[in-house]
């Protein structure tokens, strides 16, 4: 028996740190996909199998809307700020500001990301950048990947002398050798809602709504704080209508 998972990368650290309980609990393999929301939304709209789907709560909204979520079957993880990352041992710059933001990024030999057009993150990054006006002349260093955890492991390999990121600190705090700096500066703050719901074509709703307590309840407290996530107060179980 097989669990279908398709989620944002934001999310990714917490599904495989209770991937293997989960398992050998319930007897049931877990098949999980991460990538941009916009990619992992796309594929379920074209078909391909899932269970459980993991995006930004105004995707899961439109999903309902259109019949591929479970309406009442929406829970949130939690609330996910966007921040800015260095390789460990590397000086942490100044970004508390908007003026040290630029500085920041401009000083930078790489600037990596995830996705800046499908991705939460980087289209917020993105945008931010064309707010303080250097996203031209920073094209040359952009290095960007389907995922935030992506980005995140370029960079710790990189020979690039001193690069920075931008993306969700979830993919920042769960990769080893990466050092979160802060979070944007309140002007630039994104905080994204990640809202799981259980696929109207699921094959193994049984298991979906299992797994989706174990995301969202006390089960998964530790590992979700660890890596970032902003809970709302706990949550009664999932029941499916």
């Amino acid at each position: 028996m097989k669990l279908f998972i398709l989620s944002g990368g934001a999310a990714a650290g917490v599904v495989r740190g209770l991937q293997s309980e989960f398992e050998q609990s319930c007897g049931c393999q877990i098949k999980a996909t991460f990538s941009a929301v916009g990619v992992m939304r796309d594929r379920l709209v074209a078909g391909d199998p899932c269970d459980l789907v993991i995006l930004t709560q105004a995707l899961i909204a439109q999903l309902i809307d259109s019949g591929h979520v479970i309406s009442g079957t929406d829970q949130s993880l939690g609330l996910i700020k966007t921040g800015i990352a260095v390789r460990s041992g590397q000086t942490h710059p100044d970004v508390s500001s908007a003026t040290a933001l630029a500085d920041a990024f401009t000083q930078a030999s790489a600037i990596f990301s995830p996705d800046t057009e499908k991705s939460t993150a980087g289209i917020h990054f993105m945008n931010v950048l064309k707010t303080l006006g250097i996203a031209d002349e920073l094209k040359g260093k952009f290095h960007t990947f389907p995922n935030g955890a992506e980005a995140m492991q370029a960079m710790v390999k990189s020979a690039s002398p001193n690069p920075i990121a931008c993306t969700q600190v979830t993919e920042i705090l769960y990769t080893p050798g990466i050092d979160l700096v802060a979070v944007l500066p309140k002007e630039f703050e994104l905080a994204t809602d990640y809202t799981l719901g259980i696929c109207s074509g699921a094959h193994n709703q049984e298991s979906a709504r299992l797994f989706a307590q174990w995301l969202t309840g006390s089960a998964s407290v530790a590992l979700r704080k660890q890596g970032g996530f902003e809970m709302p107060a706990m949550q009664s179980p999932l029941d499916l209508p």
